[in-house]
């Protein structure tokens, strides 16, 4: 199975620029270009969060509009930057309609070889994420309804601290008990997320715990403790999980920009 990631797209209407200098459409059709290419190509892309910049239904149809070509099915699930009902609204068959009335953004997909778990760690109008009990009974009831079977969780808040301060100030709060339940089931396979827009990993509660970069602009790397933070124009990428029953999830870091066309080796 090959699972797509993209995360942080930030999508704003009128031809807003982020931080009036990065074009996030023009970064985003790209990357569904680079997607659509593929091959073999994905059987399913997770987008992980920050879908557009203010939640709004006007951004919400221009993400719709910019997806649309995607020739793989596409699963969502909210981050600081979106809204829970507009984007259940805006997006009903990419996971909107499995999401149950309780006010998260949750679900669970088994229509695959490996089970696709949704996690909600938005908190409305806070930068930073929650992981609080009810989240954490529901994740709880979920992964013990699916067995043994492979799992991977996407989110948009990683549950660890990546070393750059400002950045962890916005962080999931609460990641200790999403930690003791992952813990419990082995057979989850990633926690795979974004917010932090760069590519970071650690192992985390058993498994391992993965941030995608941003589909546009990635956050500068600056391990310094004072560090007031900013971005660069280092290349936009997504990620590639390729899960099979032998190695279990081995991952990739596509730019989505640059020439990608293969050269031959000249030497066979």
């Amino acid at each position: 199975m090959l699972i797509a990631q993209i995360s942080d797209l930030h999508i704003q209407t009128d031809g807003k620029f982020a931080y009036g200098k990065v074009d996030t459409v023009s970064y985003l059709t790209q990357a569904v270009a680079v997607l659509n290419e593929l091959d073999p190509q994905p059987d399913i892309v997770l987008a992980t969060g920050d879908l557009v910049e203010r939640g709004s239904a006007v951004e919400y149809g221009l993400l719709r509009e910019i997806l649309a070509p995607l020739k793989a099915p596409l699963l969502v699930v909210p981050g600081n930057h979106d809204a829970r009902a507009t984007l259940k609204a805006a997006f009903p068959h990419a996971g909107g309609d499995r999401v149950a009335d309780g006010g998260f953004f949750h679900y669970a997909v088994d229509d695959f070889p490996v089970r696709l778990v949704a996690v909600d760690t938005s908190e409305p109008k806070k930068p930073w994420g929650t992981f609080c009990d009810a989240r954490a009974a529901w994740l709880e009831a979920t992964l013990a309804a699916g067995g043994s079977k492979p799992t991977l969780i996407f989110q948009h808040h990683p549950p660890f601290a990546t070393g750059i301060a400002h950045m962890d100030k916005m962080g999931l709060r609460d990641d200790g008990r999403l930690a003791a339940i992952v813990k419990r089931y082995p057979n989850v396979e990633r926690v795979m997320c974004g917010h932090v827009h760069r590519a970071i990993q650690v192992r985390f509660a058993g498994t391992i715990a993965s941030i995608c970069p941003s589909t546009a602009h990635q956050i500068a790397l600056d391990l310094r403790e004072d560090s007031a933070g900013g971005f660069t124009f280092e290349p936009p990428g997504l990620q590639l999980h390729r899960w099979t029953e032998a190695t279990g999830v081995v991952s990739h870091t596509l730019a989505t920009a640059g020439d990608r066309a293969m050269i031959p080796f000249p030497w066979g």
